[in-house]
């Protein structure tokens, strides 16, 4: 039986997270923003489930079985969304004063915690969530895994007739359309939702002058839990998160949302937070001394 879990009751450990933050020059009247990226593996129990595999078969036998299916039908071992499970979600959240950057969660937390916590913060502050190919990627997998596992995101989810006081407004502006505000899929926003047009986020954050991808990509994280480097993977997500928000505020600076100096502000701030992290995490350290 599916145990239901609410997002709302869910046990946050963003830590007290949001008390040991750096303080930007001065205060912006903001709506939050929650940049967010997400990691995954393959849902090998599923995998099992759907082909009646039998126990014998070791984690590694059942994923390179589901990769050769893959290869098989589309060239690739990329697997289809609704058999990708989460191990990480990394945010960055700017709010009031603040901003933190950290990942949900501890490394063996499970799969169901992390979602609920996930959707509690945008059930607590209702934040503008940006992404980069979140709309292709990130925010489909977290639907069907939120599913799966019976968690409630009412704020989430609502457009325009749920039982919040301004539910109203989501009916024109929420989250799932693809062509509303609340949540920005960068990717796909700067490609004029062509996918032909799709820039590499670690490409662009170069070309912006910012760090780039460090550690791993994508394609190494089931090989990296395998060999249980999960602390390692919860790093490169928060570097990947980073790197969002960088190119975020250099777009919020284009379209006139942020002055030139509040641009170099925010940018700034960003990098004395980080610098903050870097004696004791050492993945921010070898991020900065990237960023020159």
């Amino acid at each position: 039986m599916i145990e239901y879990r609410s997002a709302q009751s869910a046990s946050i450990r963003f830590q007290a997270a949001f008390i040991d933050v750096v303080p930007i020059h001065r205060k912006l009247a903001m709506t939050p923003i929650l940049v967010f990226d997400i990691e995954t593996i393959p849902d090998i129990a599923s995998v099992r489930l759907l082909n009646e595999l039998p126990d014998a078969l070791s984690d590694s036998e059942v994923a390179e079985f589901a990769f050769q299916q893959r290869r098989a039908r589309t060239g690739s071992e990329f697997m289809p969304h609704h058999l990708q499970r989460i191990i990480a979600i990394s945010c960055c959240l700017r709010w009031g004063d603040k901003i933190h950057i950290g990942t949900l969660g501890k490394p063996n937390s499970d799969e169901d915690e992390i979602i609920a916590e996930f959707f509690k913060l945008i059930e607590k502050y209702t934040p503008q969530l940006v992404s980069w190919n979140g709309g292709g990627f990130d925010l489909p997998v977290l639907h069907y895994r939120a599913l799966l596992h019976g968690i409630a995101a009412p704020r989430y989810w609502d457009m325009g007739e749920g039982d919040f006081r301004d539910s109203r407004d989501f009916k024109f502006n929420n989250y799932l359309n693809r062509y509303h505000t609340r949540h920005c899929d960068l990717m796909d926003l700067l490609a004029m939702y062509t996918g032909r047009a799709n820039a590499p986020l670690d490409e662009l954050a170069k070309m912006c002058g910012f760090p780039g991808k460090l550690g791993m990509d994508g394609g190494q994280v089931w090989q990296a839990y395998q060999n249980g480097e999960i602390e390692n993977i919860r790093d490169y997500c928060e570097t990947d998160v980073a790197n969002t928000y960088l190119v975020y505020q250099r777009f919020r600076m284009m379209t006139g949302a942020l002055s030139g100096d509040e641009y170099e502000n925010e940018v700034e701030k960003l990098h004395e937070y980080l610098f903050s992290l870097s004696e004791d995490k050492e993945h921010w350290g070898v991020f900065l001394d990237a960023w020159g």
